[in-house]
């Protein structure tokens, strides 16, 4: 019997321990779904706060149900720990690790880089590495790879080195991730067979690709599918406004096309780990081939820009009530980057509150996920959720609803503001409208 056959033997019997570096928004739900499968996991990370609140069988992540957390705990098949000499432990290691973009929009590949170091100091024969990561082309055989063979060991032989996207949607009801397939590929075609094989035991379909650069471009091109069209609506939207035309409209009545026509909808500015990050991934390595990335760059350049332009649209309204922005009291509705989901990575609400302040208004938010607003990479606003009432609401001048969140309460709002600039649509979509709701 072969490695491999052994290998793949001991996979689907669950003699296997799958071991998870970042146990984050991506890396918690990838242990859960391999846990709930039979096999033992082992999760790392380099905060020791999500270490203990994850054995203690409690979850940081709204959308991750805790006693789903507890029954893996109780279970005695899961441990968390930051102590990364144990990497060794694992038989297969999916690499979860944030990958941003530095304050010049470059790739920033040191969590990848130091987790393949640990990686690199305990490997052994026969185990698995596998980059979940978003990335641009070129990352697992460029960067991991060299770490992981600067010894004796052989890639395919001694050890299997692969590339799998994830797609994680936080949040998404009707698409949990083990539902989405999976992209998997390989260095050598063994390294795809033994993660292939991994994979299949939590993921209802596989659908293997060539080679690492093809499974890292393929995650590109979704979420820059996603930016550029987003970037379209919004650009449509600044247009329509000046013409009179409401883009909601449009878009509906465009959707009831029944083919080649995908809605996308306009808003604030991009928010998320993935599709304000990702498209400067392939226009950084683009340059490298000496190619222009010009749509796409564009694209970026108009969805960046949205802050700026509700910020306009607000000082407008204002205007009309004649106010100035200026000493103005502004509530911000809402400061997660999507609907319904605890998450704050590259909300374009942080940047619309910081342009307010900057301009003299007076800011406040509110937004059930954050009764706090932590400390970001790029942001560190010192403030407090406040409560919605019809007092509170009072208090303002104007609100500004950024995320749409089910729990506002907005027949209340609609009542008691005087204004409300609306990125969302969702005051009229609920039958709420009137001289005082605008949209941006």
């Amino acid at each position: 019997m072969s490695n491999i056959r052994v290998l793949t033997k001991r996979i689907k019997s669950r003699n296997y321990t799958v071991g998870i570096i970042g146990l984050g928004y991506v890396g918690l739900p990838l242990l859960l779904y391999f846990g709930e499968a039979g096999f033992r996991v082992l999760g790392f990370d380099i905060d020791p706060v999500k270490v203990k609140s994850l054995m203690d069988g409690f979850s940081y992540i709204s959308h991750i149900p805790e006693k789903r957390l507890a029954s893996l705990v109780e279970s005695g098949k899961f441990e968390a720990t930051v102590d990364f000499s144990r990497l060794g432990e694992a038989d297969a290691i999916l690499i979860c690790v944030p990958t941003p973009l530095t304050r010049y929009r470059e790739p920033d590949l040191q969590y990848v880089e130091r987790a393949t170091v640990a990686i690199a100091k305990t490997l052994r024969r026969g185990q698995l590495i596998c980059l979940e990561s978003t990335t641009y082309p070129g990352t697992t055989e460029e960067i991991l790879l060299p770490y992981l063979t600067a010894g004796e060991f052989m890639v395919g032989e001694d050890f299997f080195l692969a590339f799998s996207p994830e797609r994680e949607d936080p949040g998404n009801q009707q698409y949990s991730a083990n539902v989405i397939p999976k992209i998997v590929s390989g260095v050598t075609l063994k390294c795809l067979e033994v993660a292939s094989t991994l994979y299949a035991q939590v993921f209802r379909r596989i659908v293997k690709v060539s080679t690492t650069r093809a499974a890292e471009s393929t995650k590109l091109l979704e979420n820059i599918y996603r930016a550029v069209n987003i970037a379209l609506v919004n650009e449509l939207k600044i247009t329509f406004e000046r013409m009179g035309i409401d883009i909601w409209e449009v878009i509906e009545a465009a959707r009831t096309k029944p083919f080649g026509f995908q809605p996308f909808y306009p808003g604030p500015g991009l928010g998320g780990h993935c599709i304000p990050i990702d498209p400067f991934y392939l226009t950084w390595k683009a340059r490298e081939y000496g190619i222009a990335t010009r749509f796409v760059e564009l694209a970026g350049e108009i969805n960046n820009a949205m802050p700026v332009y509700v910020v306009g649209r607000l000082a407008d309204a204002l205007n009309v009530h004649k106010k100035a922005l200026h000493g103005s009291k502004i509530l911000i509705l809402g400061v997660a980057y999507k609907k319904d989901v605890g998450d704050l990575r590259e909300s374009p609400s942080l940047e619309i509150i910081e342009i307010l302040l900057g301009k003299g208004a007076h800011v406040d938010y509110s937004d059930p996920f954050f009764p706090n607003l932590p400390k970001g990479r790029r942001h560190a606003l010192q403030l407090k959720s406040v409560p919605i009432t019809v007092e509170e609401i009072r208090r303002y001048d104007g609100v500004v609803l950024v995320t749409d969140h089910s729990t506002f309460p907005y027949e209340l709002i609609y009542m008691a503001s005087p204004l409300i600039v609306d990125c969302r649509n969702a005051f009229r979509q609920r039958g709420f409208t009137g001289p005082h709701v605008t949209g941006a």
